[in-house]
This record gives C-alpha cells, sequence and structure tokens, in this order.
C-alpha cells in the first residue's frame, strides 16, 4: 500500500521523535554513542537503543532490539525504521548513524520493503538501497 507523502512524513516525524526519546537509555559506556531505534509494523511501534557489553561482539544494536520486539510480538509488516544518534560529533553526517552490515541484514530478510528514516536527513532509503545483494536462503516454511 503506497502512502500520501504527507502521510510518510508524519510516520517519519513519529517514528524520530520517538526514536530521540528512547536514545536516552542507551547502555552504550564503551562507545559513548547512544542509538534510538522505533519501528513501525502492524500498526503498532517497538523500540530499542544499542546494548553494549564489554566484549564487544555480544552489543546489541538499536536496529535489531527494535526489530526483534516486533517479531516477538507477532507484528508486520515491519514498514518503516527511524534511526536517532545522540551522540554524532559536531560536524559528523546524519549519515554516521546509518544501519551496520548486521542490522542491514536483518533488515534484509525481515523488513524487505521498510523505509529507513535517520534524523537530520529528510529522505529515506529502501532496505535494497543499503544492501542491494542481501544474502538469502530459502525459507522452507513458505514452500
Amino acid at each position: 500500500m503506497s502512502l500520501s507523502p504527507e502521510d510518510e512524513a508524519a510516520i517519519r516525524t513519529r517514528l524520530l521523535k520517538i526514536a530521540r526519546q528512547v536514545a536516552a537509555r542507551a547502555y552504550a559506556p564503551y562507545s559513548g554513542f547512544r542509538v534510538g531505534a522505533a519501528v513501525q509494523a502492524g500498526g503498532q511501534v517497538f523500540i530499542g537503543v544499542n546494548v553494549e557489553n564489554s566484549s564487544y561482539g555480544l552489543s546489541l544494536c538499536a536496529e535489531r532490539a527494535a526489530l526483534a520486539a516486533a517479531v516477538a510480538a507477532g507484528a508486520h509488516p515491519i514498514t518503516h525504521l527511524a534511526l536517532v544518534g545522540l551522540d554524532i560529533p559536531v560536524g559528523g553526517r546524519p549519515e554516521d548513524c546509518l544501519p551496520c552490515g548486521a542490522c542491514r541484514q536483518w533488515l534484509a530478510e525481515l523488513a524487505p520493503e521498510a523505509i529507513i528514516y535517520i534524523e537530520g536527513r529528510e529522505a529515506g532509503w529502501r532496505v535494497k538501497e543499503l544492501l542491494p545483494l542481501a544474502f538469502q536462503l530459502k525459507d522452507s516454511r513458505k514452500t
């Protein structure tokens, strides 16, 4: 279903506001880079923050936390994701808060048609723009 530009703008504004509010709850003692995410799925909003760990590879990105919350609630389809990085340095670009490779793969599988918004940038990205040749396995449940 295609939304009007006004409806898309309203979704963007709402999700970015929620992502900004939740970003303050991030646990980022190592990087000092707090990120909040808001995902719209099935008419509901799910939130996530980055949660770091001293074993850095075990850290969880805000995007994956929000996506997992939507999946756990059984909400689908996932149509929008908004990200806010509270600690982008002065002179930094909004693009400094784009999803990492792991998050892009999660988006490609769980939200392939989603639009991704980053605070500070008007236009959104489609998942296929961020990860054009995503890895895919055949989903045996769909056969």
